[in-house]
């Protein structure tokens, strides 16, 4: 699986970084294998092709790292830096390249962070920021979700299109307010003073008063939010997600085994409202019901336990799911609850396989 395989990666850069000195290191040892991990034959020279020319203006025999040749046509640029780089500085080597080539995409990376471009503010002209990066030594399950959108065997253009402004604009928002959270600008606390809280006039002795009643107000209110959540899981009443008891079934953790006295964890909860997010868009959620049993936490479809979806065991020595996969159950050893997002493809095709 493509998750499985990206977290392996990402365990073997951490294993390796501190050895790789220069840039041909980098691409050998890390970015290389980051788009062979893609599905891309980065020892075709006709598919990925090094040191690809792309002659700029009067300038003849400009070349970019890589480009990645799809259906005929030069369709991602790749400008490799030494794995000890910032990247801040070197967008503009790659946006000459851009706009003197075929590619819809620019790749800028270190072998660690990659930064996605396109063209989304003007045609044939690289953004000035990336609709998305990528940090793979602090790899989100989301990111997992986008990277693959860069797989050769699913690569689809329009379909990133469609993405990228989305991701581009909320990266930016999310900053911003990250930003504002940390060290309003005085900009912002006129603007939380002026939703009828300061009737005052905004003098600078003023706005420097209130910032750090703003910065803690919103950190007080964050908090607020994330125990509420909790709370809310926590006293879930579990009676709407009971399972038909009377349902025929020979299955091991049918209700008439159960035994009285388990207590389900916040943990399994948690576990359970993942597989709900994952499968939200492909049924009605009000179907994904769960049931606890000594052994393990089931978690099921219309609440019959001959349809379920996965078993989920939280043990404190091991963590894992099982879910079945044809004739076969398939085991899936997990750190945390949040590695369940990484088998979102498996849980989808099992759902859709018993509903």
């Amino acid at each position: 699986m493509f998750e499985e395989k990206i977290k392996s990666f990402v365990e073997r850069i951490d294993t390796m970084r501190d050895s790789i000195f220069t840039e041909e290191a980098t691409k050998t040892s890390l970015i290389m294998p980051f788009f062979s991990l893609l599905g891309y034959d980065v020892f075709n020279p006709t598919e990925f092709v090094p040191e690809y020319v792309a002659d700029v203006g009067i300038k003849k025999g400009e070349k970019v790292d890589y480009a990645i040749v799809i259906n005929g046509q030069p369709t991602i640029l790749v400008e490799a830096k030494s794995v000890n780089q910032q990247l801040e500085k070197h967008d503009s080597q790659l946006f000459r390249y851009f706009g003197v080539s075929t590619a819809k995409f620019a790749i800028l990376t270190n072998g660690i962070i990659y930064k996605f471009y396109t063209d989304l503010e003007e045609p044939n002209k690289m953004d000035i920021t990336p609709f998305m990066t990528i940090d793979l030594c602090n790899l989100r399950d989301s990111d997992i979700v986008e990277l693959k959108k860069f797989e050769k065997a699913s690569f689809d253009i329009e379909n990133i299109i469609n993405t990228a402004s989305d991701l581009k604009y909320c990266s930016l928002i999310k900053q911003f307010l990250k930003d504002q959270f940390s060290n309003p600008s005085d900009d912002f606390v006129k603007l939380v003073l002026s939703s009828d809280i300061y009737e005052g006039r905004f003098t600078q002795a003023i706005l420097d008063k209130f910032k750090p009643i703003v910065r803690k107000s919103i950190s007080l209110y964050l908090n607020d939010l994330v125990n509420d959540k909790i709370k809310n899981a926590l006293n879930l009443d579990t009676s709407k997600s009971e399972p038909n008891v009377n349902a025929p079934n020979n299955e091991a953790d049918s209700p008439e085994n159960d035994i009285s006295g388990i207590v389900t964890t916040a943990e399994e909860l948690q576990s359970f409202y993942i597989i709900k997010s994952i499968l939200g868009n492909e049924l009605d959620l009000n179907r994904i019901t769960y049931k606890d049993t000594a052994s393990y936490f089931t978690v099921f479809l219309d609440g019959k336990v001959t349809r379920w979806i996965s078993r989920i065991y939280l043990k404190e020595h091991i963590k894992y799911l099982v879910i079945p996969e044809g004739d076969e159950l398939k085991k899936y050893v997990i750190e945390s609850i949040n590695d369940i997002y990484g088998l979102a493809t498996v849980l989808k095709e099992r759902a859709k396989s018993i509903s």
